[in-house]
């Protein structure tokens, strides 16, 4: 049986009005019905990623365009006001807060679903990428993939969760590092950098190197990095950095969070012997080899290269309770809907310390 609470006929959105470029516009659109297995949700902040950006300026030369009615976002948190026919079985009731990820919905029966591996389904659908996305008051999502956002963490920490948080944990499951073990951080005052080095030192007990903009060195620190590196740095001097703060071996794992293709190059070099390079950060425009990835050193060093790109529903889980226990926390920044321009101009430009997050409601 459905469930249906009053709501508005139309609600604000960000549309990416000039797709390819960096434009949004604020609009008003009509309000949607959950249809069967659907919720509807009231939300009221969203985190805004470089992913966003990369999807409106089709960085990743996706070969489809988007329509200029795309409603971009996909770290949406909200509670529910409507339940569609089928969907109250899940245990989601009207008024709990809940989180909308990338990730809208997947198969749940191929082998990579059942393995815990959601990023790599075939039938996944995207929020905010030929689905609507959460830079809007209202959204229909399926109700299956819906985090429940748990007591003790607010709705403006708990949406970057979704997102950086989740793919920050879920990389990190990935380094093969013990604690107290080196773990370089590339991009680490980044909006997804700060919550990697945070979970990295704070949950996971490594010691982080952290290297970003000389004007991130207190954010990177605050997460808690045991050492900031400029990014400015030479390759020379910074391999020569590394080896001395780890004995002359190197470190045991690097993170890569920089959309930059130098970062995966230098990354390799700062390895130790059977150390392991997780790539997040995806660079835009023409793809381009890691320049630093011979066939020879990789061999003899043993070194291992990893992709992670998301986590799956209990790791979304896992983070949010790091973040309701006081583990970790976001550097963010509230911002309006109107404001969303701007911010994607700062995050182009690599200004923009730790995360926005947009309010929606006021």
């Amino acid at each position: 049986m459905a469930i249906i609470t009053n709501a508005p006929s139309t609600h604000q959105a960000a549309v990416y009005d000039k797709p390819g470029e960096l434009s949004t516009k604020v609009v008003d659109i009509e309000t949607p019905s959950p249809s069967a297995g659907e919720v509807l949700v009231k939300l009221s902040h969203s985190g805004v990623c470089h992913s966003d950006l990369s999807i409106m300026k089709n960085s990743w030369g996706i070969p489809f365009s988007l329509p200029d009615t795309q409603v971009g976002g996909h770290e949406g948190v909200g509670t529910v006001v409507q339940i569609g026919e089928g969907a109250g079985i899940h245990d989601f009731a009207i008024g709990d807060r809940v989180g909308v990820k990338w990730l809208r919905d997947i198969c749940g029966s191929c082998v990579y679903c059942i393995a815990g591996e959601d990023g790599l389904c075939a039938k996944q659908s995207v929020s905010g990428m030929f689905n609507p996305g959460t830079f809007q008051q209202y959204l229909t999502v399926p109700v299956r993939y819906l985090t429940p956002i748990p007591n003790g963490v607010s709705s403006e920490v708990a949406a970057p969760m979704l997102c950086a948080g989740l793919t920050s944990y879920a990389a990190l499951r990935k380094v093969c590092a013990s604690p107290g073990d080196w773990v370089v951080v590339s991009g680490a005052g980044g909006g997804l950098g700060h919550l990697v080095t945070q979970i990295a030192s704070k949950a996971f007990g490594y010691r982080v190197i952290g290297i970003d903009q000389a004007s991130k060195e207190e954010v990177v620190k605050e997460s808690g990095a045991e050492i900031f590196i400029a990014a400015a740095t030479s390759s020379e001097e910074l391999v020569s950095q590394v080896k001395k703060l780890t004995d002359n071996l190197g470190a045991n794992a690097v993170v890569v969070c920089a959309s930059s293709n130098a970062a995966y190059s230098q990354g390799l070099e700062l390895l130790r012997p059977g150390g392991t390079l997780v790539g997040v950060g995806m660079p835009g425009g023409k793809p381009v080899a890691i320049a630093s990835a011979m066939p020879g050193p990789i061999v003899q060093k043993q070194l291992k290269i990893v992709g992670s790109i998301l986590g799956n529903r209990q790791d979304a889980i896992d983070v949010l309770n790091l973040a309701a226990r006081g583990v970790i926390t976001v550097h963010y920044q509230t911002r309006q809907l109107s404001e969303l321009t701007e911010t994607f101009r700062e995050m182009e430009s690599g200004s923009l310390s730790g995360r926005a997050v947009l309010d929606l409601q006021s």
